[in-house]
């Protein structure tokens, strides 16, 4: 059993064949999906998707890139969706400086402000962080009487850093990047983290693994991301499976049930 803790299964490019993508994965070995909203239209469909499909449970919120809108209370809107209960974490949020599109101060309040949503629903977070490992660590530990739970989703930064964010909640989370034949620095945290404290993901549409780096990722393709996590662990891809997969439900709240 695998847990896709992080796919945009409400990306027009999966969406519009969903059944098909869906199957595939599951047929591949993937028993839970977290649908995740980047802004607010695709938190709405990250809903709907986990209501049609027993298997996917849904994350809101808003892409630091998205926050362009200034006469929008995006944690007002976020907020409206949050009751349906198949809504299970908060993101994705955070910081991205890398396109430099949203001022950093409006990133590092909204950032600050859906932490303290997640809070008060007693929700998990899941993180978007590009180019502002630094300042993501410091909001965090300014921030960290309303922490609960969280993930660090596609962990790029250094084995170094990992347990500052373990040590505040974080889970770690790793897809497509860990299979690339130069990324040492994800190998290393592959290696490095602590299994109690590791996820796998795909971020379809993004990130194809390696031999498909550069064609557009689909959900089946997780398995090259656990097997190559095994491998550089020298351990079974059952154990990652399993691990990660208990990790995820532990991190979401989700009961796992028989019937899935």
């Amino acid at each position: 059993m695998i847990f896709d803790s992080h796919v945009h299964l409400n990306d027009k490019k999966i969406y519009d064949n969903l059944d098909k993508y869906i199957k595939e994965a599951v047929d591949a070995g993937v028993s839970k999906f977290l649908c995740v909203g980047y802004d607010i239209e695709s938190s709405k469909l990250a809903i709907d998707i986990a209501n049609k499909y027993h298997c996917v449970y849904a994350a809101i919120g808003m892409h630091p890139t998205e926050l362009k809108d200034l006469n929008i209370d995006y944690i007002a809107e976020i907020e409206k969706m949050i009751n349906n209960p198949k809504v299970v974490a908060i993101g994705e949020i955070g910081l991205d400086y890398y396109w430099d599109n949203v001022d950093r101060s409006i990133q590092k309040e909204y950032f600050a402000k859906f932490i303290k949503l997640a809070y008060k629903y007693k929700l998990p977070i899941s993180l978007h962080v590009r180019d502002a490992l630094e300042d993501t660590l410091n909001i965090l530990r300014e921030n960290k009487e309303y922490l609960t739970k969280g993930v660090m989703h596609c962990y790029s930064g250094p084995k170094e850093m990992i347990k500052d964010f373990v040590d505040l909640g974080m889970y770690i989370s790793l897809g497509g990047p860990v299979t690339f034949l130069n990324a040492k620095k994800v190998h290393e945290v592959a290696k490095s983290v602590n299994i109690d404290k590791l996820l796998v993901e795909t971020d379809v549409p993004y990130l194809a693994p390696h031999p498909l780096r550069g064609k557009m990722n689909e959900p089946k393709f997780i398995v090259y991301t656990v097997n190559q996590i095994a491998l550089l662990r020298n351990e079974t891809k059952e154990y990652i499976e399993s691990k990660t997969y208990q990790n995820a439900l532990d991190l979401l709240g989700i009961k796992d049930e028989k019937e899935d």
